[in-house]
């Protein structure tokens, strides 16, 4: 049995929420299970370009992507639904924190979007990819 159903979205690409988030709250419906999604912004500080940031640009960036996630689970299941997830934002890299994520709320299975690839991924998208090779879970990918 699936005890928390881990949904990885991107919002700088919110024409493939309503594909993941509702083939990830089917999934976790049928095994009962809680729904958690996790989007990731990258970190600011970590970066050359960071230098250009004003010191409260990552807050304000953390807070601005909270409010995107509520609004973007809200409209694509439901503001009844959305009460009842769990919504995580973390920074750093992609990848990482979403392995990071899953370990953390004990997830069974993590739901990922994966972009049409090109010739350098061909397979699957860099992050789509690392998170399936290093996941201690199912890890199903559903492409846009």
């Amino acid at each position: 049995m699936t005890n928390t159903v881990l949904v990885a979205i991107d919002l700088s690409h919110p024409e493939h929420h309503a594909d993941i988030l509702t083939r990830a709250q089917k999934l976790a419906g049928m095994d009962g299970a809680s729904l958690a999604v996790v989007t990731v912004i990258p970190d600011f500080g970590m970066s050359i370009v960071g230098t250009y940031f004003s010191e409260d640009a990552e807050k304000r960036a953390l807070k601005e992507a909270a409010t995107s996630l509520h609004a973007a689970i809200s409209g694509c299941l439901g503001a009844p639904e959305d009460k009842n997830i769990t919504h995580i934002v973390r920074h750093g890299t992609a990848y990482q924190e979403i392995l990071a994520t899953a370990d953390e709320v004990g997830a069974s299975l993590i739901v990922i979007g994966a972009h049409r690839p090109d010739f350098r991924d061909y397979f699957l998208g860099p992050n789509a990819a690392r998170v399936v090779r290093h996941a201690k879970c199912s890890v199903y990918v559903i492409r846009s």
